[in-house]
């Protein structure tokens, strides 16, 4: 994988926007030091060129880790119907004893396991699945930072508005599938825009956007190609932990800055890890380090990735750079 360069701007700008994707470049402007219109113009490029993009997504409903193994002649054909499939949110080929891995989200654990057995089961080329079901989110990938700003600097960053006093305490149905579609699409999709395709008022919008969001029902993240992180190696870790551990490690497990993703599961592996490294070596590294900081916890398996076929709402190339809309959000 071949590293992409990014100059302290668009390293700085990436960081703000991974605090407040939705945050204007004119709030933003103070904050990395140059005018809106020159944020504006790279943040056009680094979207364009793969390296970055924002996305807005529900919360509310069950996510599942799936294992996948298929058939070798078919793997590829398989990863391409997922990549199209609205219900996957992650996809990465995979090291070890799976072929790929899939973050699933589905409104219920119901519809986890239609999806398990009817979609998954019945797809030509996969031989088996594995589900670990996600009980509680300990670090979610949008919180993982770039720390190109910092400390003094990443707080001059703006939390989104809280909705307005008068604003409606509930959203319609149909107004938030609305507004869910278009920022699954692009996360910072301006509200008028949002408007003008759904028809409703742009105030109707704006409130509704702030509500959801403020309800945590409604989050946005940006993500990255790893190659421009300066964290290229990608591997996920399977722990056995007893669970009075698990609670008295909580601040160890989230404040370690290279885990992206934890949650503990209802499997045999109770805690889930995705961790961006800085080298291969580093695999073990962190191992050793986690079994040390988890007393008592044991790491079952692990994974490095070898490349990511999906993230959130892209398709992602070998060159780890976002090729292009996935599809629809899941409905």
């Amino acid at each position: 994988m071949q590293e992409i360069s990014l100059d302290t701007i668009d390293r700085r700008l990436v960081h703000a926007l991974q605090i407040e994707p939705r945050a204007s470049w004119n709030e933003l402007a103070p904050v990395i030091g140059v005018d809106a219109s020159t944020l504006a113009r790279r943040w056009t490029r680094l979207r364009e060129e793969g390296i970055a993009w924002v996305t807005g997504h529900s919360t509310d409903g069950q996510l599942s880790l799936m294992e996948i193994d298929c058939e070798r002649a078919r793997l590829d054909a398989v990863v391409q119907e997922l990549q199209r499939d609205p219900a996957v949110y992650v996809l990465d080929v995979t090291s070890g004893s799976r072929d790929l891995m899939a973050l699933v989200f589905a409104p219920d654990i119901s519809g986890l396991s239609d999806y398990a057995l009817h979609r998954l089961g019945r797809l030509d080329g996969v031989r088996s699945v594995r589900t670990h079901l996600a009980n509680e989110t300990l670090i979610d990938g949008g919180s993982w930072r770039l720390r190109a700003l910092d400390p003094a600097e990443a707080q001059h960053v703006r939390p989104p508005r809280p909705p307005r006093p008068r604003a409606a305490q509930r959203v319609p149905d149909d107004l938030r599938a609305a507004i869910e579609r278009e920022v699954w699409a692009d996360g910072r999709v301006p509200v008028a825009t949002i408007a003008e395709r759904s028809g409703f008022a742009p105030q109707r919008v704006a409130d509704a956007l702030a509500t959801l969001r403020a309800r945590g029902s409604l989050r946005f993240r940006t993500d990255m190609a790893r190659a421009a992180s300066g964290w290229p190696i990608y591997a996920w870790y399977f722990v056995e932990a007893p669970a009075q551990l698990l609670e008295a490690a909580r601040p160890a497990i989230t404040s370690v800055p290279e885990v992206r993703l934890a949650f503990t599961a209802a499997s045999r592996y109770n805690l889930i890890l995705a961790v961006w490294l800085r080298r291969l070596a580093d695999v073990n590294r962190f191992e050793v380090a986690l079994e040390s900081a988890l007393r008592g916890a044991r790491i079952g398996d692990r994974a490095v990735v070898l490349r990511i076929a999906k993230h959130m709402n892209q398709t992602v190339g070998a060159d780890t750079r976002a090729t292009g809309f996935a599809g629809p959000v899941a409905t």
